[in-house]
């Protein structure tokens, strides 16, 4: 809700309330949101590793897999397995016997167009099988997870205080031109039964957070502000979700 609906809304209560005597109040409430999949016949998940890249600042894999888990075992019932995070980069290329960078730290997926090239990882049932068999078969949730650096220039809004001529602090807004850096987030979620090794459900977003070029923004910082953005909805994947919010009663 807008502060413009807001304050006409508030103002239509007061009239409604003056004209026929009647009280209004602000009550609490959660709407519930369905779970997207229905996991009752697990018991257990197993956060396994993905497909990862971009930059170099971060280490998109384990800090995902780690992440992950730790909301699991807040909010969900399912029992998390703890495991040594995969790379599937490098069992990806293991399997197309792709020789191994000649630097350790070199980055092989850079862009959305390299992610695409491992994804075929994500649909071999009959390595997830053999992993599902591993560890007694459990949910497993993988994917891949895209970390890059961005740069815009362009015109932004900033708010501009001032004095009015009573004295009193004001504000305006004022666009101007700014060069922003940042981060951007591409990450997509893919959901396999370790019965069968098939996929149960997949979902990709894109979040990203620009921040003055003059501004230093560690890295870490900016991943986690991001994944805090898309959280409730890699939630919402396993378990309902409730949305808080308030409604306005009236009472005569």
């Amino acid at each position: 809700m807008t502060a413009r609906t807001a304050v006409a809304c508030g103002s239509l209560a007061f009239a409604l309330a003056s004209a026929g005597c009647l009280s209004f109040y602000e009550i609490a409430i959660e709407t519930p949101i369905r779970a997207k999949l229905d996991v009752s016949p697990f018991s257990r998940v197993l956060v396994a590793g993905f497909i990862t890249g971009g930059s170099k600042s971060i280490d998109p894999n384990a800090e995902t897999a780690r992440l992950l888990r730790s909301q699991l075992r807040s909010k969900s019932e399912l029992k998390i397995i703890d495991s040594e995070v995969i790379d599937l980069v490098e069992v990806y290329d293991k399997q197309r016997s792709k020789p191994a960078p000649e630097k350790p730290d070199d980055v092989r997926i850079m862009d959305e167009k390299d992610v695409q090239d491992y994804e075929p990882i994500l649909k071999d049932e009959k390595y997830w099988k053999a992993l599902g068999d591993e560890f007694q078969s459990p949910l497993i949730i993988t994917g891949s997870v895209l970390f890059t650096e961005v740069s815009r220039s362009g015109m932004v809004s900033k708010l501009q205080s001032y004095t009015d001529s009573m004295g009193r602090p004001a504000y305006q807004e004022r666009r101007e031109f700014a060069n922003l850096k940042g981060f951007a987030l591409t990450p997509k979620f893919v959901f396999i039964d370790g019965r069968t090794g098939a996929q149960l459900y997949a979902e990709g977003f894109y979040e990203e957070s620009l921040y003055s070029e003059t501004q230093n923004t560690p890295a870490l910082s900016s991943y986690f502000e991001l994944m805090d953005k898309l959280l409730p909805s890699f939630l919402n994947t396993l378990s309902t979700q409730k949305i808080q919010g308030t409604r306005v009663l009236l009472v005569k």
